[in-house]
């Protein structure tokens, strides 16, 4: 990625995360049962879908890479994992402190919970899938097929609490948000805020990573 398109995207990154820490804080009305610890809820909810769409490049690229056996999908999948699951991390680190205020306990085995904690053991091992085999195809192969599997797991999170009874929240629903108008500024400003904070990660790390192929090739040049 050139120079100047990264510094562009990163200017906007860094515009909407201020934009929605603003919306989250000051904007949003503060909540009259949870207080300000209901705040932690549009940063926890934008978090949690950033990994849906992570999740599901890493099963389009896949698919993507079996089919024409072209290293940037490879690519694209490792990274997108690798990135999902940071946000994964962060939606389970969040949503105790929620949880705590709502439910009286910081977990709880309900379907939700459960499903997401399943979710992200599965792409933590598909890491770890891609660095236990050290032939590259090979390991493009294994990573691509676990990643395409994996991936059934996360409608089935999505789903859980539409279809188990579950004391987690439905936030949405086919009727919208049940939230006051400034409270969905500040939701649509996290969720947009986030996703482009995917994409700016997702442009550094494959830029990372066409770097270290670069300096690969460079040494076997050198060598020979």
């Amino acid at each position: 990625m050139k120079k100047t398109n990264f510094t562009a995207l990163f200017t906007v990154a860094f515009a909407l995360m201020m934009a929605a820490i603003y919306t989250v804080f000051i904007y949003a009305p503060e909540d009259q049962t949870m207080g300000i610890v209901q705040r932690i809820f549009y940063f926890h909810i934008a978090l949690a879908l950033v990994p849906y769409l992570a999740f599901l490049v890493v099963c389009i690229a896949s698919v993507l890479y079996l089919s024409k056996r072209e290293r940037k999908w490879d690519v694209m999948a490792a990274v997108s994992a690798e990135v999902g699951v940071i946000f994964d991390t962060l939606v389970l680190i969040t949503g105790p402190f929620w949880g705590r205020v709502s439910w009286g306990v910081y977990w709880t085995w309900e379907p939700r919970l459960t499903t997401s904690l399943i979710v992200w053991l599965l792409y933590i091992a598909y890491i770890l899938l891609r660095r236990s085999v050290g032939e590259q195809e090979k390991r493009a192969r294994f990573a691509a097929v676990f990643g395409i599997v994996a991936f059934v797991s996360v409608p089935i999170n999505f789903m859980a609490i539409r279809w188990w009874r579950t004391i987690h929240p439905i936030v949405l629903k086919a009727s919208g948000m049940e939230l006051s108008p400034d409270m969905r500024v500040a939701m649509f400003a996290s969720i947009i805020a986030f996703t482009v904070l995917y994409i700016l990660l997702m442009q550094l790390r494959t830029g990372i990573d066409n770097s270290k192929e670069e300096l690969e090739v460079l040494k076997d040049e050198i060598g020979s």
